[in-house]
């Protein structure tokens, strides 16, 4: 198809973007990607109208990405955007039925997320207060590894935010869903020695601030943990997400109790969830491995 001839198709490509960003409140990032994904999929046709569509189109599109050698992940979550789309066409009776809901992406193994040990995770949290920033960087510690924060979430907090006499911190995450997670004693004790160093603590500001007391930025938070992890641990591996990877497993061995875990994630489908149940397991295969009698090699 010539670009012109896709013009009419990315109109409503844009129409369906605007119903995301407004009516289902999806973050300006994940507009974007779901762009990337329309926009590519448009251009990849050759019809002039939705109804000509079928589920050849579809499938031929994802062949064509995975002989480029995008990413499996990549593949699949071009295709849910797909489906989507399609299932917002179909709602305004442009198309009859969905043609991508026939279509399968390739398959992969689910890589298991990384994360610290606890002796590890004790050795990070021991920030000894050198300069007047590690108190605002051991506060953002405890909150990824003691609340199990995202990044964005944690980036995106207001002082209002925070009720440190109660012990919670409101969260806003993905799909602008709201949940409370509580606070340990360690994260209360340093969230209000760092505030207590502020000059300015108006509900309105931002909870952690980098020059001019402006908000600070992921970046600046990614860079800060690799360089606690360098200086605790002598590695610079140790990432946000991790963190938060690290909090899940660490609850879920102790209690065991999937569907609170869930919620102090914020994950809306507790098969995501799940993962932390692999992550446990293997953990406790190592143990196994390394102490039952019969599971002992001959050397």
């Amino acid at each position: 198809m010539r670009a012109a001839d896709a013009k009419p198709l990315e109109r409503d490509v844009d129409r369906y973007l605007e119903h995301l960003e407004r009516e289902r409140q999806y973050s300006p990032h994940t507009c974007a990607a779901y762009r990337r994904d329309l926009i590519g999929f448009v251009r990849s046709l050759d019809v002039a109208r939705w109804a000509d569509l079928r589920s050849a189109h579809v499938r031929g599109y994802v062949a064509a990405l995975h002989r480029k050698g995008d990413a499996t992940r990549s593949i699949q979550r071009a295709l849910s955007c797909i489906r989507s789309f399609l299932k917002f066409l179909g709602r305004r009776g442009e198309v009859d039925g969905n043609v991508a809901s026939v279509v399968r992406a390739p398959k992969t193994r689910r890589k298991l997320p990384q994360l610290l040990d606890t002796d590890q995770t004790a050795q990070l949290m021991n920030v000894a207060p050198n300069e007047p920033l590690d108190l605002r960087d051991a506060a953002i510690l405890e909150l990824f590894y003691g609340s199990g924060l995202r990044l964005a979430e944690l980036v995106a907090l207001d002082i209002k935010d925070l009720d440190l006499a109660e012990g919670f911190v409101t969260v806003t995450g993905k799909g602008r869903k709201v949940r409370q997670v509580p606070l340990g004693r360690f994260c209360i004790a340093a969230l209000e020695r760092y505030l207590g160093s502020r000059d300015s603590t108006e509900p309105s500001a931002p909870v952690f601030t980098g020059r001019g007391a402006a908000r600070i930025s992921p970046r600046t938070v990614q860079q800060r943990v690799r360089r606690l992890s360098e200086r605790q641990l002598g590695t610079s591996e140790v990432h946000p997400h991790m963190l938060r990877h690290s909090f899940a497993s660490h609850l879920l061995e102790s209690s065991g109790d999937l569907r609170a875990v869930q919620e102090l994630l914020g994950h809306t489908d507790i098969s995501t969830t799940q993962v932390y149940t692999h992550l446990d397991f293997q953990h406790l295969a190592k143990v196994y491995d390394a102490s039952h009698p019969r599971a002992k090699r001959s050397s």
